[in-house]
């Protein structure tokens, strides 16, 4: 995909987004929208992945660390056709399998189940040294939350990572700078998220998460990486592309009303058309 279409793409998972959450009146849209052009860079453009087989042995595994931004992944998942869209608008609704925290055993192209935060990585390590183990060539990406680094198991996914050299793995911070209780700064500090990422052994890489050529240029230095791990820290705004969600905290958790809702809509159909008309020329 060229960035024009992956701007398009980014903005129909952010509309999904939106929605499912809307339609459930719960989730977490704010987390889910910093980290929309990640999911749509990986699944559209990264991964080696299959919708027609989403277990294929040679795929590229993803593992969601901060599981309650399942709106994200579950609008890139639909979008890229490992299940229908219409199936959004179920999220969170009694029977359905789109729940608040992904499940591998119900879910198309999901890999790991996800629940309490800083499990996720230690998934992924795990993934990356078995695939070492047995030979393969698929690599490993997982997504965790900035606030999610107060985990102290996070580290220890470090450590290990770092020590059995996984350069198949690239761990991806969502520095959006917020958490459910306000700034992670306030809240417990994680910084220097890159210093503490080269002290386990990792190479860190810095990225813009909401442009679309700084993301493939960090992939691509981490897919180059050799004997190391890689940390992609992405600067990012939580609520990314909703005015009224941007940067602030107390979207972390929460669904937009009926107004809310057809505000941001309206926001994201003004971005389509702008991205029609740059399309246009």
């Amino acid at each position: 995909m060229n960035n024009l279409e992956l701007k398009k793409t980014a903005n129909k998972i952010r509309k999904g987004i939106v929605s499912a959450v809307h339609s459930a009146k719960a989730g977490h849209p704010g987390g889910s929208l910093s980290a929309a052009d990640i999911f749509t860079y990986l699944y559209f453009e990264k991964m080696k992945i299959d919708p027609a087989n989403p277990r294929m042995e040679e795929r590229d595994r993803f593992v969601l660390s901060k599981g309650h931004t399942a709106p994200g992944l579950y609008a890139a998942l639909a979008y890229r056709g490992f299940f229908p869209a219409e199936d959004l608008a179920t999220l969170r609704r009694l029977g359905s399998y789109l729940q608040g925290h992904t499940c591998m055993n119900h879910i198309p192209g999901v890999d790991m189940s996800s629940g309490s935060l800083g499990q996720g990585i230690s998934a992924a390590a795990g993934m990356a040294l078995a695939g070492k183990m047995d030979g393969k060539s698929y690599r490993v990406y997982t997504l965790l939350g900035d606030g999610e680094l107060q985990e102290g198991q996070v580290w220890e996914a470090a450590m290990f990572a770092g020590h059995y050299k996984l350069d198949n793995l690239v761990v991806i911070v969502d520095n959006n700078g917020l958490q459910i209780d306000g700034p992670i700064e306030d809240v417990c500090s994680p910084y220097p998220i890159d210093k503490k990422f080269e002290a386990f052994q990792f190479h860190v890489i810095h990225a813009d998460a909401h442009d679309f050529d700084s993301l493939r240029e960090a992939f691509r230095e981490a897919e180059n990486t050799r004997e190391m791990p890689a940390a992609v820290i992405a600067h990012s705004i939580k609520g990314k592309g909703i005015s009224f969600m941007e940067g602030d905290a107390g979207w972390h958790g929460k669904a937009p009303d009926d107004m809310q809702y057809e505000t941001a809509m309206a926001e994201l159909e003004k971005i389509d058309e702008e991205l029609a008309r740059e399309e246009a020329g």
